[in-house]
């Protein structure tokens, strides 16, 4: 890696206006594996003032063109999967295993959506004597976070070219070179100067900027609540749109039913790919009270497999969390756990045996956890499940429904119609039954504290159109 110190503006690599740089560090090993520049609010003024006069334009391309372009991007994302696997597995700790099959790959699957949804979607219908027109609904700023970075840079700009919208980005300062060689292929696929922008930096200064910017129509954010909820309050100034993608807690049921050997040795490995940072995890897994020691010692077990080590090994199966700050909160909630009584069937504070460098993660299990502990409440964000007993159907999902969050639900039995309508009844944006994966056509989002809007295919599509009617389009003929 090298240093990446100039922000991709109105078509070219440009120099920052001030002189801030930030160490992008290999959690893996600690040492910095090259410098990025920090961007300023005059940064953001610039590349907001390219995607405004860039919009005039861009915002009259026919279908066709945009077809075309989105076309070209896939064709080269398809080429540079593994200098992207690559990336994002030095800087954010991803097992180059998992890089290569999901984390780069990831992002394709959401131009390859779009472009299905852009080549049939209807713009316009009539309404009695109305014409509806969907149009681009302007310059949007982007907020993406660490922890999947392409999937979450390509799930915003995919649908945004495709609706004709222009775009400023800022992705996480902590996982960044893969959003660098992003707006490279975004240059050398020819999308046209000023549509798509990127200016690297921190929440305070650029995600601020960007938030509160009048000329930006919408801000897209993907990350914690408690950034989410700022980005709100910036943006509430000026009455723009505001999607976000936020925190999870979301609840796994294994219902009585199950085959609870195979079911939650699945959910562990689950919970340990991508070392727990996924916002849709299941990370509270819910269970008969009567079957917590079965099910504490199948997961304690399947933990125990876990291979953790080095990212670059393609024998590895988890790698660590993302920075020193994250590994230092995902301890302290572990021993939160202990701390508040809950049983650490394996797993616990510290390193990993056989790793003294890196911010490697135990995989963790707790059992007979009560939902009013703070491991139970949080989003941990780690390789940790927590197991909660239930009494009967009826109460696995008052337990699963009674969190502040709302974004995923996972529901394991023996019958799919039983399974259905317990999914029917979760207060969540997503239900994966019997260890259903994400569908990229499928809307993902969540309820409550994770967030609104909605991301992926047609669903997310249309959270970058405006609706537009033109009353009197067409008159009723003279009697």
């Amino acid at each position: 890696m090298a240093d990446h110190l100039q922000f991709y503006i109105d078509g070219q690599w440009v120099q920052p206006s001030g002189s801030r740089t930030e160490d992008v560090i290999n959690p893996a090993t600690e040492q910095s594996i090259g410098r990025i520049a920090m961007g300023e609010k005059a940064d953001v003024d610039r590349a907001v003032a390219a995607a405004r006069k860039a919009f005039e334009t861009f915002s009259q391309t026919s279908r066709e063109e945009r077809v075309a372009l989105l076309e070209k991007i896939i064709a080269l994302y398809k080429e540079r999967i593994p200098q992207f696997a690559a990336a994002v597995s030095q800087e954010m700790g991803a097992p180059i295993k998992l890089a290569n099959a999901a984390q780069a790959p990831s992002g394709l699957g959401h131009f390859m959506a779009t472009l299905r949804v852009l080549k049939s979607y209807e713009f316009e219908e009539d309404l009695g004597t109305s014409r509806v027109i969907r149009e681009p609904i302007g310059v949007v700023g982007m907020i993406t976070p660490w922890n999947w970075p392409l999937n979450q840079i390509a799930c915003k700009v995919a649908p945004a070219l495709a609706a004709g919208c222009t775009m400023v980005l800022k992705p996480s300062e902590v996982s960044p070179i893969n959003a660098i060689l992003f707006a490279q292929l975004m240059h050398d696929a020819g999308v046209p100067a000023g549509v798509f922008n990127l200016v690297n930096g921190d929440g305070p200064t650029v995600g601020a900027a960007l938030s509160s910017h009048p000329d930006i129509d919408m801000m897209s954010f993907t990350g914690s609540t408690r950034a989410g909820i700022e980005v709100a309050r910036a943006a509430a100034g000026t009455v723009k749109r505001v999607a976000q993608e936020l925190g999870g807690k979301s609840a796994n049921i294994i219902l009585d039913d199950a085959d609870f050997e195979k079911v939650i040795k699945r959910d562990m490995f689950g919970m340990c790919v991508n070392s727990g940072q996924s916002c849709n995890a299941g990370s509270r897994m819910l269970v008969p009270k009567a079957r917590m020691d079965e099910a504490a010692a199948i997961a304690k077990a399947a933990a125990e497999r876990v291979k953790v080590g080095d990212p670059a090994s393609e024998e590895t199966a988890m790698g660590p969390v993302v920075s020193k700050a994250h590994w230092g909160k995902v301890q302290g909630l572990i021993q939160k756990g202990i701390d508040e009584g809950a049983q650490l069937a394996t797993g616990g504070p510290g390193l990993p045996d056989g790793l003294s460098a890196g911010y490697f993660v135990k995989p963790t299990v707790f059992s007979h956890v009560t939902n009013d502990m703070t491991i139970a409440c949080e989003e941990i964000f780690g390789p940790v499940i927590v197991i909660i007993g239930y009494e009967n159907e009826d109460d696995a999902v008052r337990i699963a429904n009674d969190t502040v969050y709302g974004l995923s639900g996972y529901i394991s039995s023996a019958d799919p119609e039983r399974a259905k309508r317990v999914a029917r009844r979760l207060r969540t944006g997503n239900v994966h039954l019997n260890g259903a994966p994400v569908d990229s056509n499928a809307p993902f989002g969540g309820y409550k504290q994770s967030g609104n809007g909605r991301e992926w295919g047609r669903f997310g599509f249309e959270d970058y159109l405006e609706v537009k009617a033109i009353m009197g389009y067409n008159p009723k003929p003279a009697a």
